[in-house]
């Protein structure tokens, strides 16, 4: 039986002038058997390749594809919220155009939806396919995140997703400039479930997540959604004045039992904790730093995303 409701599909592409044509027959060979009702919707995160042509070409022969391109590369979670924003479908899911999230989920998704979650979520199964430092790398930051901040965000968890209007709707309210959806999802709260898969090879291509890229998404889950960076400082800073009055305790209790003449100067010593102390002063200035920088973002109210332009089968529906 065929659906009523209006299925919306979010796919942020950065350079994948390969895989997007294999996807995009995929997912619409899994679309089709779902329902007509529904919409596609490809973020161009200012692609430097062919990607936006293709994309063109693709919106120009499915009414149901809509592009957005971007003025420049303004990463994932960006792309993701554009999509967002311009989904409006009863059903919104997010998912990668490369293949790894496989489009014949899409099905097993949307039952759970209507069993009554607000929140479908997915969780990647192990294969042993990833890297050791890739799989070290991912554990690591979901422990930590984990253990520094009030949220619990799911380990292993992908930006592929389902979410019901009413769940899209909160999470759109949300005005961040430093955007994790992952831990932004959480935090929304709502009914949600886990639906865990195995990834599958990429479709062509190779992946644009670089390490530069995961230390920034990294940075802006702990300092967005944990203080705890600010309490180390404070311990560390608590922790030297103990040693300090410590210090000078035992000092003194040279001099009252009359043993001071014993005492040696020690240049080493005092240069040490000259560096120790100087140290924590400069740990604790960054992570301040880090905070302000933050607040600096987003004070400015700088837009998330800039749209170069619309696809050009918008700008004909506009003209008519």
């Amino acid at each position: 039986m065929r659906s009523k409701r209006l299925i919306s599909i979010v796919v942020p592409a950065y350079n994948e002038e390969e895989a997007l044509p294999l996807f995009y027959g995929q997912l619409k060979e899994v679309l089709d058997t779902l329902s007509d009702d529904h919409e596609i919707i490809f973020v161009n995160d200012g692609s430097e390749d062919r990607t936006s042509e293709i994309l063109e070409r693709i919106a120009e022969e499915d009414p149901t594809v809509h592009p957005i391109h971007f003025s420049r590369n303004f990463g994932h979670q960006a792309a993701l919220s554009a999509g967002l924003e311009k989904a409006r479908g009863d059903y919104t899911i997010t998912m990668d155009g490369d293949g790894q999230h496989p489009p014949k989920l899409i099905p097993e998704l949307i039952r759970l939806a209507d069993s009554g979650y607000d929140i479908v979520l997915t969780q990647r199964i192990e294969t042993g396919k990833q890297s050791s430092f890739k799989k070290w790398s991912s554990e690591t930051f979901y422990k930590v995140l984990n253990k520094v901040s009030d949220t619990q965000t799911l380990p292993g968890g992908a930006d592929f997703r389902l979410m019901n209007r009413e769940s899209l709707d909160a999470l759109l309210s949300l005005p961040e400039y430093h955007r994790f959806l992952r831990g932004m999802v959480s935090w929304i709260g709502f009914r949600s479930v886990i639906l865990p898969f195995e990834v599958p090879e990429r479709l062509a291509g190779k992946t644009k997540y670089s390490l530069k890229k995961m230390f920034r998404l990294a940075s802006d889950a702990v300092f967005s959604f944990s203080m705890v960076p600010l309490y180390i400082g404070l311990s560390a800073g608590a922790l030297f004045f103990v040693l300090a009055i410590i210090e000078a305790i035992y000092v003194l209790s040279f001099w009252i039992s009359g043993k001071g003449a014993t005492l040696t100067p020690g240049w080493s010593s005092l240069m040490f904790m000259m560096l120790i102390i100087g140290a924590v002063l400069m740990i604790i200035m960054g992570f301040i730093g880090v905070y302000v920088g933050y607040i600096f973002q987003e004070v400015k109210h700088r837009p998330v995303f800039i749209c170069r332009s619309s696809s050009a089968k918008e700008n004909e529906d506009r003209n008519q």
